[in-house]
């Protein structure tokens, strides 16, 4: 199934706002999904017979600049059986306060894969996935402080006595 019709597809279903662009004639082309209505697409696009995307192979986050003043997310839909693949992508404009993070659906229920992507990108660039049964850090200490995949981080000299920079 081609991108186009995948897109038709889901603007059949859910209508056009769910689709707030597309990035066509690059290496990887994407649909750029309303961030509310990911895990729903998501589901559809597992459970439809024409198209089942069946695993999700990444799911990665993006620090899109301080200047941007904007997160996203990442999907790497693959269907094993038809031997496709899809890559949808979200994004919110959001500020770089620690304590209010960018905020996201969780995909948990919809692929179990999603369980340790989610962490790995909450512990990297602090992106909070809302209904994620186990949000924690996975690769950092539980007490590390900030998100160093973050383009502002600024790396600590030093970590519980030791030197890390």
């Amino acid at each position: 199934m081609m991108l186009s019709e995948i897109k038709d597809l889901l603007i059949s279903k859910f209508g056009s706002e769910v689709i707030v662009g597309e990035e066509a004639g690059v290496l990887q082309p994407a649909l750029l999904i309303a961030p509310s209505r990911i895990a729903e697409v998501c589901r559809e696009l597992r459970d439809n017979e024409a198209t089942y995307f069946d695993y999700l192979s990444c799911l990665t986050g993006v620090d899109y600049g301080v200047e941007a003043g904007k997160f996203g997310v990442v999907y790497n839909l693959a269907s094993i059986p038809y031997q496709t693949q899809l890559t949808l992508k979200i994004s919110i404009e959001h500020g770089r306060d620690v304590e209010d993070l960018p905020t996201f659906p969780s995909l948990v229920d919809v692929y179990k894969t999603a369980d340790w992507h989610e962490r790995e990108t909450y512990d990297l660039l602090g992106i909070f996935f809302e209904g994620h049964p186990d949000l924690r850090r996975i690769l950092l200490p539980d007490d590390w402080e900030g998100f160093p995949m973050r383009k502002d981080y600024q790396a600590a000299e030093y970590y519980k006595g030791i030197k890390i920079d």
